[in-house]
């Protein structure tokens, strides 16, 4: 089941996720309600909290690439451990549609999870991959790539996100 994704600047976006306790069925479930969400919006990885769940669970396509994709992903209270290197590229969100702007972050990225039967695991990602686990770790944490975008590029994204501030005001009225 597709979910609507959280838009910004919706308050959940700026809460902390509450982490994983209980691994089971409806934790599988999330994930895969994630999962095709994320792929329906074209997306790399999700948060459970762009679907409106304040839990520190997240989704991601290592297969992004490919055409045929397979599972994603699922990391369950996710921690970095290590991060190693940088490079600054655009970046996006699917809870901030049509705003893009460069950010810095590290290149690779050493990270320890729980998978979703709660067992530990350690793995290292680069590029787009470590990028995305640091982009959703940020979401859990009740923080958005934009916070990240140096304050002179902030003041030429203003109205970008005012208008989506308006939108959002006007959604939430109907």
């Amino acid at each position: 089941m597709i979910r609507p994704i959280v838009l910004y600047p919706d308050p959940r976006l700026k809460m902390k996720s509450k982490p994983v306790t209980q691994f089971g069925p409806e934790l599988k479930q999330l994930a895969v309600e994630m999962t095709e969400t994320m792929r329906e919006a074209s997306g790399v990885g999700l948060a459970a909290v762009q679907i409106g769940e304040l839990t520190r669970l997240m989704v991601m396509d290592v297969d992004y690439a490919k055409e045929e994709r397979g599972e994603s992903l699922a990391m369950c209270n996710p921690e970095v451990v290590n991060e190693e290197g940088s490079e600054t590229i655009e970046e996006g969100c699917l809870s901030i549609p049509d705003v893009r702007e460069e950010v810095e972050r590290s290149f690779k990225v050493k990270v320890k999870y729980q998978d979703l039967e709660g067992k530990e695991q350690v793995s290292e990602y680069e590029g787009l991959l470590a990028r995305c686990v640091l982009h959703e770790i940020d979401h859990m944490d009740g923080r958005l790539f934009i916070q990240k975008v140096p304050a002179l590029k902030r003041i030429f994204l203003k109205k970008q996100l005012d208008e989506l501030k308006k939108s959002y005001q006007e959604t939430v009225r109907l």
